[in-house]
């Protein structure tokens, strides 16, 4: 378990020595974990450079493998504390713009129907959530991707992944733009605007849409916050690009605008692991956030 354990945090963290330090080892005692595992297997795990370490295929299945471990370990003590409490756990992992508009009236479905369960909340990002859903250590992730639904397998643990919505990005502009009163925009005519950005994922997306509409954008700033970005717009400091589902507080001032196809999407949906699909709380909670998804579209 501990050779795991290190393999893991090795894969994760791409060196031996950032894997130490997180793991309160030294980095020695973390290469010879590294080796005796190599050994027992008869094959290597890593390939090592300069630029630090690369999983092979035996240690993407052996990660994979690691992953399923502790989160099995991770299930049982959350069974073993019901026997002593009587209470069921059930901890979510959200991104914040999905989160406060999908999750309140899911969460409050399930408390509800099982009275016993005590909610936890987490706000963490997709690439930070799924992981945590793959080891166990939260039960259910409200996510999204940005290049199509998340793939149902990552290394050998399967991910139910519960499609929600599709989640379109619109320009927001001052409303003294000359080009607020558009009902639909192409991004070729925003090429010489400056853009303030709500999260660096939105950022980089744009910057591929921008590339094949033939500009590079003029960036004067990046928030982790799209209410905060459309703020610093209302003040003049650009234009931004907003998911449809950050829109739901107003800003004074200001016109949201449709992007002519090909649209930037993100695509929201749950991540829970396959086996914890039938758990009456992950059901109750997966059922909810459809109707949350479905009244949005409504």
């Amino acid at each position: 378990m501990q050779r795991l354990r290190v393999l893991r945090a090795v894969a994760e963290r791409g060196s031996f020595n950032r894997a130490a330090a997180d793991l309160r080892l030294t980095p020695s005692a973390v290469s010879q974990h590294v080796a005796a595992l190599e050994r027992s297997l008869g094959a290597p795990v890593f390939t090592r450079s300069t630029r630090g370490v690369v999983l092979t295929r035996a240690g993407q299945i052996m990660v994979g493998a690691a992953e399923s471990v502790a989160a099995e370990i991770e299930h049982a003590r959350r069974q073993v504390d019901r026997l002593g409490t009587g209470r069921t756990q059930l901890t979510v992992a959200t991104f914040t713009s999905g989160g406060r508009l999908l999750l309140p009236g899911a969460l409050e479905r399930v408390a509800r129907a099982h009275p016993d369960t005590v909610l936890h909340v987490r706000e963490d990002e997709p690439e930070d959530s799924l992981p945590l859903v793959r080891q166990g250590a939260v039960d259910l992730a409200l996510a999204y991707s940005f290049d199509g639904p998340l793939p149902g397998r990552h290394g050998q643990t399967h991910l139910q992944w519960t499609a929600l919505m599709d989640d379109p990005l619109h320009v927001v502009l001052p409303e003294s733009h000359p080009l607020a009163g558009r009902d639909v925009l192409d991004l070729a005519e925003l090429a010489a605007e400056s853009w303030v950005f709500g999260c660096h994922k939105t950022e980089v997306y744009l910057r591929r849409y921008a590339e094949r509409a033939g500009f590079t954008p003029e960036s004067r700033g990046t928030t982790s916050d799209y209410f905060f970005a459309r703020s610093l717009v209302a003040a003049g400091m650009g234009i931004t690009l907003t998911p449809s589902i950050a829109l739901a507080e107003d800003v004074p001032g200001l016109r949201t605008v449709r992007i002519r196809p090909p649209v930037p999407t993100r695509h929201i949906g749950v991540a829970v692991l396959a086996r914890r699909n039938d758990d009456p709380q992950v059901s109750t909670l997966i059922d909810a956030l459809r109707d949350q998804a479905a009244a949005q579209g409504a």
